[in-house]
């Protein structure tokens, strides 16, 4: 019963509700249509102000992308300058390495002149260099001047060397002196045991020629030859010729030695018991000496192919004695073999005569040592002038470097939007990124 009491309760309590709901709104029907056409009014309002926000939003991202599109080809250009200047800096440097290279070259050739010329040039340049540039070029000079000293003391050795032999010409004239002895004896030791041989007489003289010319001061293959066989000589006729000796002068001329051997006369004449024996034998001397003048002049020398020589020839005769016996007799000889373009020599005469050759080829070679240091001297000068235009130019292309660099680094860094800060600003708004920029780039 309960139960039952409970149930109806509840239903007429329902039904009362849905009467009084129904009366609320019947009373609120028109409020709510009111507040509906306000939400339609204020969606419409949103639905504009969300159309007008999205075109906004799309103009800012247009302008984003433009800016972002800008920026990438400012970072392009500005990576296209960096390898710009890293090729230059790069050639540069080769060009300092190539100048390096140069100047090592240049420590070997030098000149009395050059501490006047560095310290000139040095001078008129010096407001144009940095004090790094001077100190740098210090360093390089330094080594040219160490060379310098030994190039002097080079040079005075050569003088020094030239008063030496001047002063040492006494000595030299006793040592002639001394040996045209000591040529003489042995040849007259000699004479009995060559006397009956002719080609021994031959070899022989030969033999006491090559003597002088080992103690002349001349050196064999260089100042003379002998025989000169692999000089290949000819003449008119077509036939081979070797001279005893030829001896080489300055300005490739040559001096043709042969030598001629008189004995069995002349030892007569010595071992004679009276004066007309004496004078026959002296006589037949003679004739053999100027058949000997006559015997070289006919084979013309002066004409061979392959030397450059004068019209006259040196005869060698080997014994002293034998030849001052000759010129004391006949006082007409010399001016006989001259005629005949020979010019008679002995032991002591032809090493006179070879002692101022090599004399003559000592101040050759000092004078080539002048004209040397004369040729290092110009060299050197242009390779000085060159190398300071080089510096110069080098001086001139880091300082451009130096400013293209400058501009790059103020396109990188410096100004308002620069490279840095734009990158910076694209990382803020999303961009993905492993590494940060030092914080000296960033500041604006």
């Amino acid at each position: 019963m309960d139960h039952i009491n409970i149930i109806i309760a509840a239903v007429s309590g329902t039904i009362t509700g849905l009467i009084l709901m129904k009366l609320i709104s019947s009373k609120t029907k028109n409020s709510l249509l009111l507040d509906k056409a306000k939400l339609e009014e204020r969606e419409r309002i949103a639905t504009e102000e969300l159309t007008r926000s999205r075109v906004q939003l799309e103009s800012e991202r247009r302008n984003y992308e433009q800016l972002l599109t800008e920026e990438r080809e400012a970072a392009e250009q500005t990576r296209i300058e960096l390898v710009t200047i890293r090729e230059n800096l790069k050639t540069q440097l080769q060009r300092v390495e190539d100048q390096r290279s140069e100047i090592d070259d240049m420590h070997k050739k030098f000149t009395l002149q050059f501490e006047n010329i560095a310290g000139k040039l040095l001078e008129e340049k010096s407001q144009k260099f940095t004090e790094q540039n001077r100190v740098n070029l210090d360093l390089l000079l330094s080594p040219l001047k160490e060379k310098l000293i030994d190039f002097e003391k080079k040079v005075e050795k050569t003088y020094d060397q030239e008063l030496r032999d001047k002063i040492s010409l006494k000595e030299e004239v006793k040592k002639l002196f001394d040996l045209n002895q000591k040529i003489s004896e042995e040849a007259n030791n000699l004479a009995r045991a060559l006397k009956s041989d002719t080609k021994k007489q031959g070899n022989w003289g030969e033999f006491i020629l090559e003597r002088v010319l080992e103690r002349s001061g001349l050196t064999e293959g260089e100042s003379y030859t002998l025989q000169a066989k692999e000089m290949g000589l000819t003449g008119s006729d077509g036939n081979r010729y070797a001279p005893d000796v030829i001896i080489h002068l300055p300005e490739q001329k040559h001096l043709v030695v042969d030598a001629k051997v008189s004995l069995v006369a002349y030892e007569q004449w010595i071992n004679a018991e009276d004066d007309d024996t004496r004078e026959r034998y002296g006589r037949s001397h003679l004739n053999s000496l100027r058949n000997h003048v006559i015997e070289l002049s006919n084979k013309n020398y002066h004409q061979l192919n392959g030397i450059n020589t004068p019209e006259f020839v040196l005869m060698f005769v080997p014994v002293e004695s034998s030849f001052s016996m000759a010129v004391q007799t006949d006082n007409d000889l010399f001016g006989f073999a001259w005629d005949k373009k020979v010019v008679i020599v002995s032991p002591s005469t032809l090493l006179a005569t070879l002692r101022t050759v090599a004399s003559v080829w000592k101040q050759e070679k000092q004078n080539r040592n002048v004209f040397e240091i004369a040729r290092l001297s110009g060299d050197m000068y242009d390779k000085f002038v060159g190398f300071v235009g080089d510096m110069e130019l080098i001086d001139k292309n880091l300082r451009q470097s130096k400013e293209s660099f400058d501009k790059a680094m103020n396109k990188l860094t410096a100004g308002r939007g620069n490279l840095t800060v734009t990158a910076e600003k694209l990382k803020t708004l999303g961009a993905k990124a492993g590494k940060q920029l030092d914080d000296k780039y960033l500041s604006d």
